[in-house]
């Protein structure tokens, strides 16, 4: 039988990465990014229902990353046909023009995978994670498979460090903020929540929520007019936050759901356990 490692394969920088615990915190970064683009956070904000469920909505995206990078090739596939399926039914209205426009226009496409891509590599190498340079490239040029399934064309994303800036410097001039990105940007601060769940929501998550902010771009903070703390202090504190989650074993963290790499790890064998050393390999 054909050893099946998914799409991306267990010695890939993505592999590596993925099993990180701050990944969550350059998840929450990458909605703070994407809110940056009014159509883009147009069509979350006409079509999800995230305010209310801001678990699920974390979890969903947990999940499709999590079954993208370490489940079945065939899995993988299903999960983009799903979404790139969920996409064409979708439309939104331009908040300026009035415009009615799909959801999946490559131009929004784009930018949302830039966003998320960034953020995952940014809040990584920021918080003490070793990815070197040529690591960068090579999970950047990994991620035209994940590009693909959501419906984009890879040759036309970008694939290394060099590319990537010239895509956000290209694009910073669409970026603005509206109603919808300050409706975003009260959600993570504020997600509703159980009653008994708010003093939790106070101690953990807006201190995530804060620090996925601060690690924005100097231009992300300028838009949005709320100030962060010094570059010195955002890093330490993303380092300090890494040091910490990774303290906790492994296995005990990859125990909370979606478990794809445990399930990853019993279909492969232990040589699959992701693990930062693998990275320069």
């Amino acid at each position: 039988m054909t050893r099946d490692e998914g799409l991306f394969g267990v010695e890939s920088v993505a592999w590596q990465a993925h099993g990180d615990p701050m990944m969550w915190v350059a998840g929450i970064r990458a909605l703070y990014l994407q809110a940056l683009h009014p159509r883009a956070v147009r069509g979350v904000m006409e079509n999800s229902d995230f305010r209310r469920d801001a678990w699920g909505r974390l979890m969903s995206i947990a999940n499709f990353v999590g079954t993208t990078t370490y489940g079945t090739s065939e899995a993988a596939e299903k999960a983009g046909a799903r979404v790139r399926k969920i996409h064409r039914m979708l439309s939104a209205t331009d908040p300026d023009t009035g415009e009615r426009y799909p959801v999946d226009e490559p131009e929004l496409l784009l930018w949302v995978h830039c966003a998320e891509i960034d953020s995952y590599v940014h809040v990584l190498r920021r918080s003490g994670y070793p990815l070197t340079d040529a690591a960068v490239d090579r999970y950047l040029s990994e991620h035209r498979v994940s590009a693909r399934l959501v419906g984009l064309d890879p040759e036309g994303v970008p694939t290394d460090r060099a590319e990537l800036a010239a895509y956000f410097a290209k694009t910073r001039p669409e970026l603005a903020v509206g109603a919808d990105a300050r409706a975003v940007d009260d959600f993570l601060l504020r997600p509703p929540t159980h009653p008994l769940l708010v003093p939790a929501r106070a101690l953990v998550w807006r201190r995530v929520a804060r620090l996925a902010y601060a690690s924005l771009p100097p231009y992300a903070h300028e838009l949005y007019g709320r100030r962060a703390p010094r570059p010195a202090t955002v890093t330490r504190d993303l380092r300090a936050a890494g040091t910490l989650l990774r303290w906790v074993p492994a296995r005990v963290r990859w125990q909370l759901p979606p478990k794809h790499i445990l399930r990853a790890m019993a279909r492969l064998g232990p040589e699959a356990r992701p693990a930062p050393y693998k990275v320069g390999r």
